[in-house]
């Protein structure tokens, strides 16, 4: 189930959301030339290690600082793989350009960057002592998608549905999408956190922690730019064409 096409009033220009997909992809671009030595240091210093400050003396002998609280928000910029990357900077051009039009560039780049934090303290919270490391965007991304949702809770969101080899599209409201969503976190977060000896591939929970994080954040920023009038666009029941060049 992949948002293809969002029916919001989008920001003419969203330089914020540009900038942020340029940075992310130029941090995986360079990462992905790395040799394994240089990328273990990378590792280490930016991305969310839980035990660096559940166990500061363990921590400490592995070589990592324990006061050092940047990886909060820089494992944000980093990620595991192409359909990693491609995924999240995806979903952030669906739902961050209405963001950034509705918020501003100031305040999307704080939804953004403080999403990001949310949702690693939640992910430390939910696996305080593990030592593997956390990295990705998704938190950040689920931030701005609680944020549209509450912002924009009926425009319309087309999905891409694939049903063995044929393309099926769903126009569903924003906040249906949301709440489906989230509830999928939630399951896949719980079963995880029961099951954690197995060990999880996806954080859930700082998933769950950004999507709240944007809640609580849209609802403050709605109630600034009440003066704003809101429009959506509507589907015209077929897929918007994309240029090609």
């Amino acid at each position: 189930m992949i948002p293809i096409y969002d029916a919001a009033p989008r920001a003419r220009r969203p330089l914020v959301v540009l900038g942020l997909i340029a940075i992310n992809f130029a941090v995986f671009l360079w990462m992905s030339e790395m040799p394994e030595r240089n990328l273990n240091w990378v590792l280490e210093h930016f991305a969310l290690i839980p035990v660096r400050y559940s166990d500061p003396r363990a921590a400490m002998a592995a070589g990592l600082d324990p006061n050092n609280y940047w990886p909060l928000l820089t494992n944000a910029f980093l990620h595991g793989g192409w359909l990693h990357i491609i995924l999240n900077m995806w979903s952030l051009w669906i739902f961050g350009p209405a963001m950034e039009g509705r918020c501003g560039r100031l305040g999307f780049l704080i939804l953004y960057v403080a999403g990001a934090v949310a949702a690693s303290a939640t992910h430390l919270v939910a696996y305080w002592t593990s030592s593997e490391p956390a990295l990705g965007a998704s938190g950040a991304i689920a931030a701005v998608i609680a944020a549209y949702a509450v912002t924009y809770p009926r425009a319309q969101v087309i999905l891409l549905v694939p049903i063995l080899f044929l393309p099926l599209f769903i126009p569903v409201s924003a906040l249906f999408f949301a709440v489906f969503w989230f509830a999928a976190q939630i399951l896949q977060g719980t079963q995880a956190l029961f099951a954690h000896s197995m060990g999880t591939d996806i954080a859930w929970w700082a998933h769950i922690g950004g999507f709240l994080f944007g809640i609580v954040f849209a609802k403050i920023a709605n109630a600034l730019v009440l003066g704003r009038n809101i429009e959506t666009r509507q589907w015209s029941g077929t897929v918007p064409r994309i240029p090609r060049r």
